[in-house]
């Protein structure tokens, strides 16, 4: 039995997760960690796991590694989470990190974006981007995950064969992206009051989301060349789900939707997380919300291809997919606890 703990127990993430791994044979959550010092009950602070898991939150102290543990999934925000990672990594505890501390190869890049130096310069060359459908190989052999986040893991699912074939220009792609309330976070604020948000869509961080350069810096790794994308997120007004349309100019102007579907069958024909819509049919968050999907349409139009994702952000785009990356690190069936 896999004990794990999450460090950072208090996420809308971590909520997702702990009803997950209730339901995994392989794993017995063994501690949870939060910022606070009254140290309630895990069902005080979500009363839907009442009689389900009560077990108390722990204080985390940055210089202690809880005991009587194999993995940790550490929920902790961008910056916070580098701080208690190595601690874990130096105790040979597997890390699966929710936050982008590890999601870059290249600290500089890093540094630019979210404007802190980083603190573990090992961690942050050793880690392994944590998307099972093009990085599996590498999460097997690792002791720590950068997980995803929401929006990457739909675009980058979305382009990797288009890009890895080379059928696609590189540096002509639009992604119009639109995520439910829960993908700014729980910690409250003003935008996402229910009177700010409610009954309206709006743009925000245009030309400056922290999610551009991870997909772009992903996306010119897995596939061998500089990719430039024009990333213009949204806000509407739904708890959960992401639907990502996105814009790219083919190379070959003959190509057919049926050398499109032709190519992504190919290229996930053995992954169980993604699915392909056939004809015209399309992704809606409706068909892969509570799940660890992610739909995927394509359509060839005069002078681009047309590519539509659909995931929920919670789940295939942050815990599910933790999830899926812990299977592949301890050697479970990868769709344990998800299927």
């Amino acid at each position: 039995m896999l004990k794990v703990g999450i460090i950072g127990a208090t996420a809308y993430t971590s909520l997702e997760l702990i009803k997950i791994l209730l339901r995994h044979p392989e794993v017995k959550i063994t501690y949870l960690g939060v910022r606070r010092t009254d140290r309630p009950k895990i069902s005080d602070i979500f009363p839907a796991l009442k009689n389900l898991l009560d077990l108390t939150c722990e204080t985390i102290e940055q210089k202690e590694v809880p005991k009587d543990i194999d993995l940790a999934f550490v929920t902790l925000p961008p910056t916070i989470s580098m701080q208690y990672v190595p601690l874990f990594t130096k105790k040979g505890i597997k890390v699966i990190d929710f936050s982008a501390d590890y999601r870059f190869r290249d600290k500089s890049l890093y540094e630019k974006w979210y404007k802190a130096q980083h603190t573990d310069s090992k961690g942050i060359k050793t880690a392994v981007y944590g998307l099972p459908e093009l990085s599996r190989n590498e999460i097997k052999k690792t002791n720590l995950v950068g997980n995803p986040g929401c929006y990457t893991t739909a675009t980058i699912l979305a382009l990797a064969p288009l890009l890895s074939k080379g059928l696609i220009y590189p540096e002509d792609i639009i992604v119009d992206a639109k995520s439910g309330v829960s993908g700014r976070g729980r910690e409250p604020k003003e935008d996402t009051h229910y009177c700010e948000c409610n009954e309206n869509i709006e743009a925000y961080s245009v030309g400056s989301h922290r999610h551009s350069p991870e997909i772009e810096h992903i996306l010119s790794i897995k596939t061998n060349q500089r990719v430039s994308i024009q990333f213009v997120p949204h806000l509407i007004p739904m708890n959960r789900g992401i639907l990502c349309t996105i814009y790219a100019k083919p190379k070959d102007k003959t190509i057919s939707d049926n050398d499109i579907h032709k190519i992504y069958n190919g290229f996930y024909k053995n992954e169980p997380f993604v699915r392909l819509k056939e004809g015209n049919e399309f992704p809606k968050t409706k068909d892969v919300i509570y799940t660890n999907f992610c739909d995927i349409a394509t359509k060839v139009t005069d002078n681009r291809i047309i590519i539509i994702s659909a995931i929920d952000n919670l789940i295939k785009g942050a815990s599910g997919q933790a999830v899926q990356n812990m299977n592949v690190m301890c050697g479970f069936d990868e769709g344990m606890g998800l299927l």
